[in-house]
């Protein structure tokens, strides 16, 4: 089986492709970053559909997704974005965890795995 990798870096690749199984690195928001939870989570999950096209599938075909926020007192306010983007009826296997990201401005964290 052929390994397809897209906006390959030094350090990772943003998607990794493995027969029928796309893999994404943790996304987190650039734009919005230090902005609320609200805003983070919408461009993290734009950025997602981005990297699932260009992979050749999309957010009805998510197998299982970490999300990592900073505070669990946010876990609402994220899910209240969330929950509007999942696709209905085709929700992935989930876990959200707690945890301190890599910076400061950043409040959550995603990374999804998918099907072609």
């Amino acid at each position: 089986m052929t390994i397809q990798r897209f906006e390959t870096g030094p350090r990772m690749s943003q998607a990794v492709v493995h027969g029928n199984t796309v893999y994404l690195a943790g996304v987190v928001a650039g734009k919005a970053a230090g902005k609320s939870v609200t805003e983070q989570t919408q461009e993290i999950l734009s950025i997602i559909d981005g990297h699932l096209a260009k992979a050749g599938t999309d957010k009805s075909k998510l197998l299982s997704a970490t999300i990592y926020i900073t505070d669990m007192k946010t876990f609402g306010e994220m899910n209240a974005v969330w929950d509007g983007w999942v696709s209905a009826g085709n929700t992935p296997a989930r876990a959200t965890v707690e945890a301190k990201l890599a910076a400061p401005q950043y409040n959550v964290e995603i990374m999804v795995i998918a099907a072609k």
